[in-house]
């Protein structure tokens, strides 16, 4: 069979990811805070683009209005105001010597750009201690090995490798880091520069002022792993004391903190801001959007007279086609933004039309949503669905939450329709709420409680659940005092 070359036609569709779909696809998923930092690049790197002000608006059909009345006005003005009389004030009030009032500079902490942290509070007390220079570097060396929560995350071998040199003639001696790491230890707060929680506690009990011979202090030291595993029978055994006795014992060990640095978290309060509103007005759920801080934008219209004056002129084809490229990009700009909302709007709709029982009577009457039901709903597809309620939040009667809180997968029942996961949740947390302290329901009692119910759900998925809404095994839930 020879090889020989020709032509053929195909028609073929096939669908192109263009920029300016790829675009409007990551407008869509964009929280309103990147949105407006999008916008306000946009208006920096575009002419054509300006930001609407109903005001300047207002006040440009005022100003073209008054134009037949300015001579009027002008003359009028001229008649009742006293131009001499006001610039000769004018000029007597600026010979005389101006006095400007004392003012007090704010504190120098309301100029902070941070909170202080674990590391600035603990180099703020070991700057505050008379210390010679050296056992000062090596603490700071340890301060600097200390993790978020207070922990010494370096060993006392590895601190005294940190010398001024590579030479083992010039690292620190294992003395002056024990003695450095003694001081930060007694730096506030209490249990921090430790190694593990036991010692930690043990520094947090002895800044309590604790004897030696304590209980509490006994029992931390030499019986941490019976502590741990509860075994508050063998303690009394031991110890020859009875179970009550040990009560207070085991509520001042519960009283010391776990993580010595916690105060001093950098985590600070994120707050929420909505995309998505609704409220009920006269038994009916209305939906508004956020555009609080997001500008409206409009085309700029002295570039709009530019572009008509350069049609007719034969050597503006290069200012032409710059103009007709922003202004192509604004125009597309403008209408990504309008159908990102519009879409937003018809997600949060389907979604209120769908979950109303929960809107009306709480968490009990959630139904099982996924993001199918939604997109068959509004007629798009599920990946435009969940860009849409990614990172977002939507304000109810019910609280704020976020856009996806609404969809979670169902469990069957025996009788009626399917349960959502969350109000399953919401019984486990009930059932335990209401259980015996001193006989814990095990999660194989919980999950014979729900399918009594007529919830058919497994043991694990039970476990599964309570370890999601931070609850404690039945091991550790019980009550033994």
């Amino acid at each position: 069979m020879a090889l020989e070359q020709r032509l053929s036609l195909k028609l073929a569709q096939k669908l192109v990811m263009t920029p300016s779909l790829q675009q409007a696809i990551k407008l869509l998923q964009m929280t309103r805070i990147e949105l407006q930092s999008v916008v306000t690049q946009e208006l920096v790197e575009n002419p054509i683009l300006e930001e609407a002000d109903e005001q300047a608006e207002q006040a440009e059909a005022e100003s073209e209005a008054g134009t037949d009345n300015q001579e009027e006005s002008a003359e009028v003005d001229s008649e009742e105001f006293d131009i001499e009389a006001y610039l000769t004030n004018v000029w007597d009030s600026s010979s005389e010597p101006r006095t400007y009032e004392p003012r007090d500079a704010p504190p120098l902490e309301n100029t902070l750009s941070r909170e202080p942290d674990l590391y600035d509070h603990l180099l703020w007390q070991l700057h505050m201690a008379d210390i010679p220079p050296r056992q000062c570097q090596i603490a700071e060396l340890i301060i600097g090995n200390l993790d978020p929560e207070g922990y010494l995350v370096a060993s006392v071998e590895e601190i005294c490798a940190l010398g001024e040199g590579e030479d083992a003639a010039e690292r620190f001696p294992e003395g002056e880091v024990e003695d450095a790491l003694d001081l930060v230890q007694s730096f506030d707060p209490p249990g921090v520069a430790c190694e593990d929680l036991r010692q930690s506690l043990l520094h947090q009990l002895d800044a309590a002022g604790e004897p030696e011979d304590s209980l509490a202090r006994r029992i931390v030291a030499e019986d941490w792993e019976l502590f741990l595993r509860r075994q508050l029978p063998a303690l009394a055994r031991k110890y020859g004391v009875q179970l009550a006795e040990l009560e207070p014992v085991v509520e001042v060990i519960k009283s010391l903190e776990t993580r010595p640095g916690r105060q001093f978290s950098p985590d600070r309060t994120q707050y929420v801001s909505p995309d998505v509103y609704v409220l009920k007005l006269s038994g009916e759920y209305v939906i508004q959007l956020n555009d609080d801080g997001l500008p409206r934008l409009r085309i700029s219209r002295s570039y709009r007279d530019m572009l008509t004056q350069l049609k007719s002129d034969s050597q503006g084809g290069e200012a032409r086609q710059y103009i007709k490229d922003k202004l192509r990009s604004a125009l597309w700009l403008i209408k990504s933004i309008d159908q990102r909302q519009r879409t937003i709007y018809k997600v949060a709709e389907s979604i209120v039309r769908q979950q109303r029982d929960f809107l009306d009577h709480g968490i009990d009457y959630l139904r099982p949503m996924v993001l199918r039901d939604v997109a068959a709903d509004i007629g798009m597809h599920e990946s435009t669905v969940s860009r849409v309620v990614s990172n977002k939040y939507i304000h109810t009667p019910r609280g704020l939450s976020p856009m996806k809180f609404f969809f979670h997968s169902g469990i069957d029942r025996e009788y009626g329709a399917d349960i959502s996961s969350l109000s399953v949740k919401r019984k486990i947390e009930q059932l335990i709420q209401d259980e015996n302290p001193r006989k814990p329901v095990s999660d194989s009692g919980l999950a014979a409680a729900l399918k009594r119910e007529g919830i058919n759900i497994a043991r694990r998925t039970v476990a599964k659940y309570r370890d999601e809404l931070g609850v404690p095994s039945s091991t550790h839930r019980k009550k033994i005092f």
